[in-house]
């Protein structure tokens, strides 16, 4: 059926009582007529509308934004909410706290003014919030140094698993003639215990920080890689990533343009979960003496401190305060990273 407008001048040149009888007919008139009905239309009243492609194209454009639909779903999530400011004040206190007034070293062994002895396994107090540990040094200073360590290997192994095995997976995947080479990379890596891989580098290289991190990412990449290579093998030959590849789209683009924006949920599903992990790793190296040295704070250090204490009622505190903080940091990841996978998934986006 053509559009039609009722002529403006014509209008002016009908009485008040017409002019209300017609517009009360065009308020009752359905939308979809029979082609009986519009035949008994008055065409005098109307006139055709000339086609206008400005206002054609209007019809299937959308105010739809992919980001501002991720941010719509996950503000409904109160629980991912409520982790998350948790998640954010305990990183930013983590950062703060050694700006704050009256905070300690976290390596200072602090004695007794009067005997000149160490305060050691001082319960918690008013100077010493967390207490102190063996030797004297400040629980509360080394938990929030600690906390801090922990986060920055946390983070760094994050990032360079997650940028180097979405680097090597889309490759992988999209690349056929790479696939072989890949397979059995995985194929042989993936049958080592990943404790033995762990073990060995840090035994090998000089405790350190960065030893640490180099340890966590020299196979952590082919996880995230593989899972991937799996990813872009469901998508790469749909019809849209045909049609690009007809049009002499680049490969480059193809990657950055139809394949990652589809895997942004999955990817950020895996970051997230790989934080909390590479701090578990961390704990786990220092646990069996292969971590950070000693006189570097880390959660895993004051974990494996405390847990020799775990049995004296009177000490357990030294256990308890660093094994809170790594269960609220990783259960906040975890749930953060989950809620955000589900709302940047695009299906949800109702």
């Amino acid at each position: 059926m053509s559009k039609f407008s009722i002529t403006e001048q014509y209008t002016e040149k009908l009485e008040k009582p017409l002019l209300e009888e017609l517009k009360q007919k065009a308020e009752n008139l359905k939308d979809d007529l029979t082609p009986e009905e519009i035949s008994k239309l008055e065409p005098r009243l109307f006139s055709r509308v000339e086609y206008n492609q400005g206002e054609a194209e209007k019809v299937g454009y959308s105010d739809y934004s992919y980001w501002r639909g991720t941010l719509r779903m996950f503000l409904k999530d109160k629980v991912a909410i409520v982790t998350l400011c948790i998640l954010v004040v305990v990183i930013l206190f983590t950062l703060l706290q050694p700006l704050m007034p009256g905070q300690m070293d976290p390596n200072l062994i602090n004695n007794d003014p009067t005997t000149g002895m160490q305060i050691s396994n001082q319960k918690p107090n008013a100077t010493f919030w967390f207490g102190t540990n063996s030797i004297g040094q400040d629980l509360w200073s080394r938990l929030w140094a600690g906390t801090r360590t922990s986060l920055f290997i946390g983070l760094s192994v994050a990032l360079i698993q997650t940028v180097v095995g979405i680097g090597m997976g889309v490759l992988w995947g999209y690349i056929r003639m790479l696939d072989f080479f890949f397979t059995e990379l995985y194929n042989v890596v993936s049958n080592i215990p990943t404790t033995i891989i762990l073990i060995l580098a840090s035994y090998i290289m000089r405790p350190s920080v960065s030893t640490i991190i180099i340890a966590m990412c020299i196979t952590g990449w082919l996880g995230m890689a593989r899972f991937i290579r799996n990813q872009v093998l469901i998508i790469r030959d749909r019809d849209f990533n045909l049609a690009s590849r007809c049009l002499g789209t680049p490969t480059w683009r193809l990657i950055l343009k139809n394949l990652l924006p589809q895997m942004v949920s999955i990817i950020t599903l895996r970051m997230s979960l790989a934080i909390p992990g590479a701090i578990g790793s961390e704990v786990f190296l220092t646990y069996i003496g292969l971590g950070l040295p000693v006189e570097t704070p880390s959660l895993g250090n004051l974990v494996d401190q405390g847990r020799v204490l775990m049995m004296s009622p009177a000490l357990r505190y030294q256990l308890i305060f660093p094994a809170v903080v790594v269960s609220v940091i990783t259960v906040c990841f975890y749930l953060c990273g989950n809620a955000f996978a589900d709302a940047a998934d695009p299906k949800n986006h109702t």
